[in-house]
This record gives C-alpha cells, sequence and structure tokens, in this order.
C-alpha cells in the first residue's frame, strides 16, 4: 500500500489566518477587508518574513521585530498574532477520522508541514493522541527547508525510508501538491476530508 502523507494547516488543523488576526487584533479588524489586509502584510502569502520563520532561520524576537518594521503595528500587536497561531491549530474532526480509518486499514502515515519549530513543539505536547497515528513527520522550522522547495521533498521521502513513487501527498496549497509530483511522488490537492478519500480511493491507493 501507498504511504500517505499529510500536510498539517488546513488539512489536518484548522487553519483560519483571518480569525487569528480577529482575534489577536480586534482594534484593527472590523470585517473581512480588514482581515484581508493584515493578513497579506502579516503572513506575506507565506513568504517574506513568514518563510523564514517557518524555515527555522529566524526566532520569534526577529520576527516580531521585523513585522513590526515592516507594516506599522506595535510589536505588542505582532507578538499577540505569533501568540494566536498555535491556539488556532486545532484538530479537523473529518480530518481526524479520516486518519484513523486510514490506520486502522494498516496505512502508514507521515505528515510534511511547514510549521515554526515554537508551534510544532505546542502541537506535540498539545495533541499527543493525533500525532500517535503518524509513522514520523518533518516540520519544516526543524530542517531549515519550506515547501515547495524540492529539498524537503527528497529529505522527507529519505527520512519516511520509501522512494518517492511510494509517497501519496495531501495539502490544500496546489503549488505544494505540484512540487511534491515534480519530486516522483503521487499528489492529492486536499480540499475537504471527503474529496480527499474519495481521490485516494480513485487513485487506486486505498487498500
Amino acid at each position: 500500500m501507498k504511504r500517505i502523507v499529510f500536510d498539517l494547516g488546513a488539512v489536518v488543523l484548522r487553519w483560519r489566518p483571518h480569525e487569528v488576526l480577529r482575534r489577536a487584533l480586534p482594534h484593527r479588524v472590523a470585517g473581512a477587508a480588514d482581515a484581508a489586509h493584515w493578513a497579506a502584510q502579516v503572513f506575506q502569502g507565506y513568504g517574506g518574513d513568514w518563510a523564514d520563520y517557518d524555515r527555522g532561520t529566524v526566532a520569534v524576537p526577529e520576527l516580531v521585530a521585523r513585522i513590526a518594521a515592516r507594516t506599522g503595528l506595535a510589536p505588542a500587536e505582532v507578538q499577540a498574532v505569533v501568540d494566536g497561531v498555535p491556539e488556532e491549530l486545532r484538530p479537523l474532526p473529518d480530518s481526524v477520522a479520516l486518519i484513523e480509518r486510514l490506520r486502522a486499514a494498516g496505512h502508514r502515515l507521515h505528515y510534511l508541514s511547514n510549521m515554526p519549530a515554537p508551534c510544532a513543539d505546542v502541537l506535540e505536547r498539545r495533541e499527543a493522541a493525533l500525532f500517535a497515528h503518524f509513522d514520523d513527520g518533518v516540520f519544516s522550522g526543524r530542517v531549515q527547508r519550506v515547501k515547495p522547495e524540492p529539498a524537503i521533498y527528497a529529505l522527507a521521502a529519505e527520512r519516511f525510508g520509501a522512494a518517492p513513487d511510494e509517497l501519496v501527498f495531501l495539502d490544500d496549497h496546489e503549488p505544494n501538491v505540484a512540487a511534491a509530483r515534480a519530486a516522483g511522488w503521487q499528489g492529492v490537492h486536499f480540499r475537504d476530508a471527503a474529496q480527499a478519500e474519495a481521490a485516494l480511493r480513485a487513485g487506486g491507493w486505498l487498500a
């Protein structure tokens, strides 16, 4: 059977950046337009400063200083956003149920996530029951690589002890899926757990 590799944010764990900003910056975020503006400023489409944080090459104090200098937000405001990220990352029940079914069917499961190390530390402590379903996983912040860079897929395959064609990757971000396919993996663009399970079956990747 194929090994199935999950992205985490917006696939296994809830991820709504606009809600993070509404909670952290209620005085600045009055509606959807404000939330979209500050999401673009703070997260930069997960490029720039936030990509360096995901990559593990920038620690929280420097991240906060850089975003504050670039956006005009006060450092305390940026810190509130950073602190709010782990709280947002909560298990999605339908995805957890899919993971449990796959595990019960004998599939080996892994994860590959763009995730800064401080968030990874919180998640591993808080969601130990969820992570127990996985054989192994890679957090970008611990390996100084991020998706969709080819190097992180090569590193993950080696760590999982699998040939690329043995791996099927589920991610909500299409460029990450395309990069997995370019690395020789199979890929499914994740929209929800039911769609992903149907795609796995259609691909012949489920027993």
